[in-house]
């Protein structure tokens, strides 16, 4: 007999998404490999075997065990775009968009990333991880196992390396993984209004280099005890568990009219990309600059946004090895009509992921379940579409396809238990919290 911390059983419909490495594409993003009758046994937090129930009963000992009521059981949800630590909150900007305001109008006027700027400059560092906790809180009660997050609401050294230092503080001590990524290049620093191509020289010159070495430092620092008392309440060897070393450390650029043009985009990327950081890149939001062809060309890991992507970039896209990562959040948070054209990126062949795009300004959303729902909706995703977006397809758009977003021997111990019976209702119900209980890592 095998021996297992935890076995889950009699669980009526168990997503797996196993299969091969990488993201689904095209029309292999509805293949779900579900298991009816199923278990799933887990030890040191990583999944040990899946199966039909009556098999793992007669070859798993384990020393406790969860009925599931015969109801569906899903991979826990990546979201692999969030700008999660912040401070403060822009509700009164919020008011003004009803009132007519556009995002780039309340961004010219001084207000949006520059008004969460100066708050999150003024939070000292143990207000941003306590505000940042309680987003991630609700993340993971909505079935968030894994997350990226941005920094960018520094636009200076020293903030900008206090929001990584509230990225591996929670990544330390909160159940969530979160996969940083330095984002300086999110909007022009206040004390270089006027003067982007200067602060594009700052960015390049000293923030990539100096993020890039403490990043490196704060990971080297928390491997030095060997052992730390993992997030499930066990002691574990950080060479046996997702640790700072093998954590991804991406370079995001906003490259749209307003923010970085194409040169600014390439340039700050190609100089990251020589520092060894993965490549993220905001694309098409508002206009497109021909960042999603920027995003092929440099290899980047996933181009976000594109909502006004043109036919032929998404064509292009759809036949590289970038990740369209889609964000229905933000039109919606923004009330405008348009979405990406997932539909189109699909059928082609294409990879996608959905991400919240968690932010204090276009779209406050700590939930998954919505995105889901909203991309059927919006973007004619089919429900099985929708959840390998969220779930395998997103891991594979923060380099962690080989740890999370699917259900397999070897994977880290991240599901959701749905309080259905049926997958489905993730996309079909929404407003309400389908997660009966999360699992991370086992716990």
């Amino acid at each position: 007999m095998m021996q297992a911390d935890f076995l889950i059983h009699n669980i009526g419909q168990l997503v797996t998404l196993a299969g091969p490495p990488g993201p689904r594409r095209g029309i292999t993003m509805r293949e779900l490999g579900i298991i009816t009758d199923a278990a799933v046994a887990i030890a040191g937090g990583r999944i040990v075997a899946v199966g039909k129930d009556a098999d793992l009963a007669a070859t798993i000992e384990p020393a406790a065990t969860l009925d599931a009521g015969g109801r569906a059981v899903v991979p826990g949800f990546v979201d692999p775009h969030t700008h999660l630590p912040w401070a403060g909150h822009r509700a009164a900007e919020f008011e003004m968009r009803i009132g007519g305001a556009t995002y780039m109008q309340i961004m010219a006027a001084g207000g949006g990333i520059a008004r969460t700027v100066a708050e999150t400059r003024a939070a000292p560092l143990a207000t941003l991880v306590a505000e940042t906790r309680g987003r991630l809180d609700r993340m993971l009660a909505h079935g968030t196992t894994t997350a990226e997050a941005k920094t960018g609401y520094g636009l200076n050294l020293p903030d900008e390396l206090k929001q990584l230092d509230a990225i591996a503080e929670l990544q330390r001590t909160h159940p969530v993984d979160l996969v940083p990524t330095f984002l300086a290049a999110h909007a022009v620093s206040p004390e270089y209004k006027g003067r982007a191509d200067a602060y594009v020289d700052l960015i390049v010159d000293e923030l990539l280099p100096a993020a890039w070495a403490h990043w490196r430092k704060l990971k080297y620092d928390n491997e030095s005890a060997g052992l730390i008392e993992s997030r499930a309440g066990n002691s574990v060897n950080l060479l046996d568990s997702l640790s700072y070393s093998s954590l991804p450390f991406f370079c995001d650029v906003f490259c749209e009219a307003g923010a970085f043009d194409l040169a600014q985009a390439r340039r700050i990327l190609a100089a990251a990309k020589r520092l060894g950081f993965g490549l993220k890149i905001h694309v098409d939001e508002f206009a497109p600059l021909g960042g999603t062809l920027l995003a092929v060309e440099l290899g980047a890991i996933s181009a976000d946004h594109i909502v006004t992507t043109p036919a032929e970039h998404v064509t292009r896209l759809a036949r590289s090895a970038t990740i369209a990562v889609a964000l229905p959040g933000t039109p919606f948070g923004l009330g405008q009509r348009d979405y990406s054209p997932a539909r189109s990126l699909i059928d082609q062949g294409g990879a996608l992921a959905l991400a919240t795009d968690l932010n204090p300004g276009t779209c406050w959303c700590e939930n998954m379940q919505f995105i889901i729902g909203l991309a059927c909706r919006a973007m004619r995703l089919l429900p099985a579409e929708a959840l390998t977006a969220a779930t395998l397809n997103a891991a594979c758009a923060i380099g962690l396809g080989d740890q999370a977003g699917s259900l397999a021997p070897g994977k880290l111990a991240d599901l959701v238990i749905l309080d259905t019976d049926d997958y489905r209702m993730l996309a079909y119900r929404f407003g309400t919290n389908l997660a009966w209980r999360v699992v991370k890592r086992g716990a």
